[in-house]
């Protein structure tokens, strides 16, 4: 049935919460992509049988004309289903690639493994273009749009390390960040380490 591998995507997506990531279902978005290759051979198949017939395509209605309106409309349609499992569209409010850019955001520039085996080989590549223009502007701006957008009142914050990190350098001294030790750091040293969960701001 036409159209019904296209519709498997959608309800993957429809069933995700807000701002989550459901693994990239490969096999069934190359399966899609195939189908709409196969759609556009038969309908170009079929409008050529009847340029070869010297029919009008605008007014004939025939059956290669109903034949080939079926297929450019299932086209259409599985198109428009491989956009809304991408991209938020009127038929989905579901955006993969915004959410995979709040990653740079909320994670970093590395992303952890369990996020990384949810991605197509082309989300990590838009990604990772996605970080490096980011770090770009950053770098050319002297700016790090990666911190507080709000001034915090001070600038140096109590922190438990979560995990252990190991010996890091944060300008011009290095420190050893093991596991439940309290360090007493710089706002913007220890933002990645939170976002990471690998620190935790410590409120006595």
């Amino acid at each position: 049935m036409y159209g019904r591998r296209a519709s498997q995507l959608l309800k993957e997506v429809d069933s995700c919460e807000a701002g989550q990531l459901v693994p990239f279902n490969s096999d069934v978005f190359d399966q899609v992509i195939r189908e709409c290759n196969e759609h556009n051979t038969q309908f170009q198949s079929l409008i050529r049988k009847m340029v070869e017939q010297n029919l009008d395509i605008e007014t004939t209605r025939n059956d290669d004309h109903y034949g080939a309106a079926v297929h450019h409309l299932s086209l259409l349609r599985n198109k428009r289903c491989l956009m809304a499992y991408m991209y938020k569209t009127e038929i989905s409010q579901y955006n993969r690639a915004e959410v995979i850019q709040s990653f740079r955001w909320k994670i970093g520039p590395v992303l952890p493994h369990e996020i990384q085996e949810k991605l197509h080989f082309s989300e990590k590549e838009y990604f990772k273009n996605h970080s490096a223009a980011i770090k770009s502007y950053m770098s050319e701006m002297d700016i790090d749009l990666t911190v507080d957008m709000v001034p915090p009142k001070d600038p140096y914050i109590q922190v438990r390390v979560l995990e252990d990190i190991g010996e890091v350098s944060l300008g011009e001294h290095s420190i050893s960040l093991t596991k439940n030790s309290l360090h007493f750091l710089r706002r913007t040293d220890t933002e990645q380490f939170i976002s990471q969960g690998l620190m935790e701001e410590f409120l006595e």
